[in-house]
């Protein structure tokens, strides 16, 4: 048994909120990135995890939980509580960072528990909030408290979404269209199964990604939006019965273009049955195509290849997105220890930004295609 982990000077001390069954959830992956050292400025010390080491731990992923708990307490020194309250005072000249990866509708209160921990910085993943409204609670909350809040939207950083940007700044009269696929299958079960999982809507779950890209980078806010105009030859809304036999009503794929005030023009393109490649595309002023960029591309592929051998059976999604989550975890875990603004990391304004814009073109779509 190894002692507890600490960080060193220039570590941020990282504790994470929700872990989740190995293979498969989001805040696992986060875990071992942290603990093979893939993130030097970020020292995982802590990890809450209330589901498998209360009620979950006799049911299904509570061994493998319990497996990796073991493992990571006896090899890297982790400690693990039920609750945020549980966690030991920051130790002087210490930076916390919380990074929480649980449930969105448990993140409000879990940023509260964060910060009345000691976080000095609170990494939230996607979209952040159920509703645009606990977003502004939160960002006032932590804003009180002196708290940076730094978004897990990992397209910010990712290679393709670069390289099309970069191509785009230097062609006149340019158009950017970012396009993002899933793989389900396109039948009434698979996407009515997909509409009631993910009930919050298209724009706020699969697309909510783009929409952060849209505020980031191309000024898309609800106050700043001039037109929006949907590609009805491409885009399908459907009413389709989920599991519980209710039924839900969402697009299964969906296409549009927004022009802003400021005189940006970008597209977004979104499928859920459109395969496993995302990619960014650039045209020119007649819609030619001048420039793409995928993700996965060679280079992604060979590093899926490897993560594939070592970890068999995990989320194929953790593989191909593998090296932007990595990037962004030690962007904030730098921001955490030396206080230097994170590069293209969301931040809570984006967040807000892009599930605003995401209430806003949702019913607006739904009527032009109805």
């Amino acid at each position: 048994m190894v002692e507890a982990a600490t960080p060193s000077s220039t570590q941020a001390e990282v504790v994470l909120v929700g872990c989740g069954m190995p293979l498969r959830g989001m805040g696992w992956y986060h875990a071992v990135q942290m603990l093979g050292g893939e993130c030097p400025s970020a020292k995982l010390c802590h990890i809450v995890e209330p589901w498998f080491l209360g009620p979950g731990a006799s049911g299904p992923g509570g061994a493998e939980f319990a497996e990796f708990k073991t493992k990571s307490e006896e090899e890297h020194g982790v400690q693990f509580y039920t609750s945020v309250a549980d966690l030991p005072p920051v130790a002087d000249g210490v930076k916390r960072l919380a990074l929480i990866s649980g449930r969105t509708v448990d993140n409000p209160r879990l940023l509260q528990e964060s910060i009345a921990a000691g976080c000095s910085v609170v990494y939230l993943e996607k979209p952040g909030a159920p509703t645009v409204a606990e977003l502004e609670t939160m960002k006032k909350e932590a804003a009180d408290a002196n708290v940076s809040i730094c978004m897990g939207y990992n397209k910010n950083v990712c290679k393709y979404v670069r390289k099309a940007r970069e191509y785009a700044a230097g062609v006149e009269g340019s158009h950017v269209t970012f396009v993002s696929n899933n793989t389900y299958e396109n039948t009434a079960e698979s996407l009515g199964e997909c509409f009631e999982r993910n009930a919050e809507g298209m724009l706020k779950n699969m697309a909510i990604h783009e929409l952060a890209l849209l505020a980031s980078f191309y000024d898309v806010t609800v106050d700043n939006i001039e037109s929006v105009e949907v590609d009805k030859d491409f885009s399908s809304c459907q009413t389709l019965k989920g599991p519980s036999g209710k039924e839900f009503t969402d697009f299964d794929k969906v296409k549009f273009t927004i022009k802003t005030k400021t005189g940006k023009e970008v597209s977004v393109q979104a499928d859920r049955c459109g395969g496993d490649t995302s990619y960014a595309m650039v045209s020119d002023a007649d819609g030619k195509e001048l420039f793409r960029h995928s993700m996965p591309d060679d280079d992604d592929k060979a590093n899926v290849a490897v993560l594939e051998a070592k970890y068999p059976g995990a989320m194929p999604y953790f593989f191909s997105q593998d090296p932007d989550y990595v990037t962004v975890k030690e962007r904030v875990a730098k921001h955490t220890v030396t206080g230097e603004e994170a590069k293209d990391i969301a931040t809570i304004d984006i967040a807000i930004a892009a599930l605003s814009v995401a209430e806003y073109l949702t019913p607006l779509m739904k009527e032009q295609l109805s």
